[in-house]
């Protein structure tokens, strides 16, 4: 089974830097046509806007708040007008802020839930129409006719006081994940989910600059013995883009050095 993705369409959310940057850029490497997507106008611009401008770059670059629905509903207009299909979304974009426990004020849950879950169901739940609707227009007769990847955390799983809106958040992408992998397969998209560790994003360098033992901290508790880059996801998110991963649906593919097996309460995951 092949793992190409050459000629395909893609969606990446939080393209402007991290993880779902790395992403895309794999993705357009390895022939997919991709919309970079992100809420960061001028960083999206700064990363890729040279490439966009490529007229056979096979790259686009879309700003916006995808917590509207209007917002998003233009997103896949735009990808359709560019590339006239959409065959894969990778859910990218997410958000960590630290939780007060006992603070009535704090918010973080409400944000985390919005940023991390609402928004990745309600862009999943537009573009699987289209693709249902592409695939019934076309009289489309190979059943996989897209792939839905969300990015979640060993938090999901894992107890620490301070993130715990990310965590309740990212677990329940999880249960997400699962709920729409069973009500999607009769339609033949796929649904999955890539579950990281400790992963060099924008989030985890802030943290390591505040905190100056966070870093071996992290490396003793990952038997790997390191800080994974955002580039070693990529993979893992073409293999769940491709036909390669034909017969998988409903899964979280943990990356995360070993981490999720040691893992204790006191080790903040990023």
């Amino acid at each position: 089974m092949s793992f190409s993705i050459n000629g395909k369409t893609a969606i990446v959310t939080g393209a402007a830097n991290g993880i779902g940057l790395a992403i895309a850029r794999h993705f357009v490497a390895q022939g997919a046509n991709v919309m970079f997507v992100d809420m960061d106008e001028a960083r999206l611009t700064e990363e890729c806007g040279d490439a966009a401008r490529e007229d056979d770059s096979g790259l686009r670059l879309f700003c916006g708040d995808l917590r509207k629905k209007l917002t998003q509903a233009n997103l896949l207009s735009a990808t359709i007008d560019a590339f006239d299909r959409v065959d894969i979304l990778v859910n990218a974009s997410r958000q960590i802020t630290p939780t007060d426990p006992l603070d009535p004020d704090d918010d973080s849950l409400d944000v985390m839930m919005q940023q991390n879950l609402i928004t990745s169901y309600r862009l999943s739940q537009t573009v699987a129409r289209k693709m249902i609707a592409r695939a019934e227009k076309d009289e489309d007769s190979d059943r996989q006719i897209g792939s839905i990847i969300n990015l979640s955390s060993i938090a999901a799983t894992r107890t620490h006081p301070q993130l715990l809106a990310y965590s309740v958040s990212v677990a329940a992408l999880e249960q997400m994940t699962r709920s729409m992998a069973l009500a999607l397969a009769s339609k033949g998209i796929r649904v999955n989910a890539i579950s990281f560790g400790s992963v060099m994003s924008n989030s985890l360098q802030t943290a390591l600059r505040e905190d100056a033992d966070l870093r071996d901290m992290l490396i003793r508790r990952t038997p790997l013995g390191r800080i994974a880059g955002a580039s070693e996801l990529v993979d893992t998110a073409q293999y769940l883009a491709s036909d390669a991963s034909s017969f998988v649906t409903g899964q979280v593919l943990a990356v995360d050095g070993g981490r999720g097996l040691v893992d204790s309460v006191d080790a903040p995951t990023q």
